[in-house]
């Protein structure tokens, strides 16, 4: 079968980086997450004191890091200049400065040519904001995950007392809607739906039962590619 390019797009918290992870490990192909590159800039601009807007600052440095994604069986880790930093750009100090460091046209230039670069063969599946409408507006799939803003505050809120991290629940989901609009009124790439994305609200939805529609959109993907190639 074709080696797809898989498109996953939405706001923060509505479950990208968990199906992305699942469903690139059950078709056997590489997962790119993309937010996790840019949380990566962020947390290497904070250690440098760069500020989020000294651009020509942040364009040096996208050009003197190396980000790389690793996995052992189905864990999966983002390295910065070969740390292990899975964790620590999940802190919610991260989260809310990533939007901003994002925005940034010469971080976005720099990630896309990455990812580019990274995906070009297929068999990769890729969740972010923009990749079904810049990264690869040509993807063989794409979907669009969409949730409320209080679910998604609530599920973050949740993810990050397990951690053991201090949170107040309205506080999350009050920086999840400032998230939600930084990511779609930036002027570069903001966070759009593509108009052939297969569009799931995964408000009350479980993992398993969007895993499901996922996958049976992809074999449709699959079919339509055996049955052109056939003709």
């Amino acid at each position: 079968m074709k080696n797809l390019i898989i498109a996953i797009d939405g706001p923060s918290g509505v479950g990208k980086s968990t199906l992305s992870r699942i469903l690139s490990l059950d078709l056997g192909y590489i997962n790119l997450d993309t937010g996790a590159m840019y949380r990566a800039v962020a947390l290497a601009a904070t250690r440098r004191g760069i500020d989020a807007t000294d651009h020509e600052a942040l364009r040096q440095l996208c050009d003197e890091i190396i980000i790389e994604f690793a996995r052992n069986k189905s864990e999966e880790r983002v390295l910065l200049n070969g740390e292990d930093v899975s964790a620590a750009i999940r802190t919610p100090e991260i989260s809310l400065l990533t939007a901003a460091i994002a925005a940034c046209p010469d971080v976005r230039h720099a990630m896309v040519a990455r990812q580019r670069e990274l995906g070009a063969g297929g068999g990769v599946v890729l969740e972010g904001r923009d990749i079904g409408t810049v990264v690869f507006p040509h993807a063989d799939v794409k979907f669009f995950l969409k949730a409320s803003a209080e679910v998604r505050g609530r599920r973050r809120f949740l993810e990050l007392q397990t951690k053991g991290v201090a949170v107040d629940l309205a506080r999350t989901i009050a920086e999840v809607q400032v998230r939600d609009t930084a990511d779609t009124t930036r002027t570069m790439s903001p966070l759009v739906q593509a108009e052939d994305a297969v569009v799931i609200d995964t408000t009350e939805l479980d993992i398993p039962q969007v895993l499901e529609r996922m996958f049976t959109v992809v074999a449709d993907s699959h079919r339509a590619d055996e049955s052109s190639q056939a003709d």
